[in-house]
């Protein structure tokens, strides 16, 4: 099968890019022709958050990645799809992430579908936004209406496509494990390599710094009495993607501050490795959520996770089996926390992580984009 893949990829940088181009690569092990399509420019200047949208490290070379999507200049998406709807690969494979690409990607897949030959599959991480602004429905609407069909990667943006009413094929398919970080290492060896003192234990809050998030959430919760009597350190890894001041005001009203460890600055990929393999817990304390990618770098390094009981977070973690999911609340994530330190349930979990891990395929992800593809 000729398949492309439109969405985020080298030399942009992030969790979108990185999950697009594993995925091309399990398109190519189960034996396609695969290329990815990526952004010339993803987001103008002023939209985005972040240091950077650009990665600094050195590109794939096993992957053939065309740079050529404007986001706000329609040319481009007129080019990139007469380009390939004379090409007529067999699937194309959208990555719908933010309202914002729809009138993008909706005209690209519009040009495409005039060949009628290649099928348009999207897979929707979200249909409906964590962070709200003027559009959003009519550009969502614009891109699902150009798809053939969809795959999800939580049960709660399938249950969103419906009542948007979206009648076209789709399906759940968990979102495979972040397998491309490397092997696991030694929590000693992640320690010394990150400079941190072995005496601790250390839970880690990972990712880009936004509000839907709930870092001011978890900080509340380590300002618990009962956590300040533990030997515990909170690393926050990942950068701002807003007003750092309001974290930094929690900080300062409970003396945090020698408590935390902070890497607020883009975490690159060589390093995700040495921040799970050195936390005895993996934190997600979200206030709304769909899925989590962060949840399945932490099934690859086999590290506990606690999660909220919001969106398509609690499916992926099963509680009391490898973690906990509780109220999106501070006082019930202290309660989980200290729990799991006092009974010490770091070995149990972790068992259960190994185990259900094995479920996490990058080869049933393709699967399911090749079924809807041809129902």
């Amino acid at each position: 099968m000729n398949v492309v893949i439109i969405g985020p990829a080298y030399p942009l940088r992030g969790g979108l890019a990185t999950y697009n181009e594993r995925l091309a690569r399990a398109f190519r092990e189960a034996g396609d022709e695969v290329r990815i399509v990526t952004f010339s420019l993803q987001y103008p200047n002023f939209l985005f958050p972040g240091q950077t949208q650009f990665s600094t490290e050195a590109g794939p070379q096993d992957l053939d990645i065309q740079v050529s999507i404007n986001s706000v200049n329609p040319l481009s998406w007129w080019q990139v799809g007469d380009q390939l709807r004379r090409q007529k690969p067999d699937l194309v494979v959208f990555r719908f992430w933010l309202p914002f690409m729809g009138p993008a990607l909706g005209t690209i897949a519009r040009l495409i579908r005039r060949n009628r030959h290649t099928r348009i599959v999207a897979i929707t991480d979200n249909v409906i936004p964590h962070e709200k602004r003027p559009g959003d429905r009519p550009f969502t609407r614009y891109f699902l209406a150009a798809c053939h069909g969809f795959v999800t990667m939580s049960r709660s943006v399938l249950a969103d496509l419906r009542r948007l009413h979206f009648k076209q094929p789709a399906r759940y398919q968990p979102h495979p494990l972040y397998d491309n970080f490397g092997p696991l290492k030694p929590k000693e060896a992640a320690l010394a390599a990150l400079g941190l003192d072995p005496a601790y234990g250390y839970l880690l809050f990972f990712g880009f710094i936004r509000a839907y998030k709930g870092l001011d959430i978890l900080l509340e919760a380590f300002a618990d009495p009962r956590l300040a009597q533990l030997p515990i350190k909170l690393i926050v890894a990942g950068e701002y993607y807003e007003d750092a001041s309001p974290y930094e005001a929690i900080i300062k009203q409970h003396a945090l501050a020698s408590r935390l460890v902070r890497a607020t600055d883009f975490i690159p990929n060589e390093r995700v490795v040495d921040y799970f393999c050195a936390a005895d817990l993996v934190v997600q304390p979200y206030k709304n959520a769909t899925q989590s990618g962060v949840s399945q770098i932490a099934y690859h390094f086999e590290r506990p996770m606690l999660v909220t009981d919001v969106g398509g977070l609690a499916e992926l973690i099963p509680d009391g089996e490898v973690g906990y999911v509780t109220k999106a609340q501070p006082k019930a994530i202290a309660d989980a926390i200290l729990d799991f330190y006092q009974n010490q349930r770091e070995p149990t979990f972790a068992a259960g992580v190994r185990e259900r891990k094995k479920q996490f395929s990058w080869a049933e992800m393709v699967g399911a984009l090749k079924a809807v593809s041809a129902e």
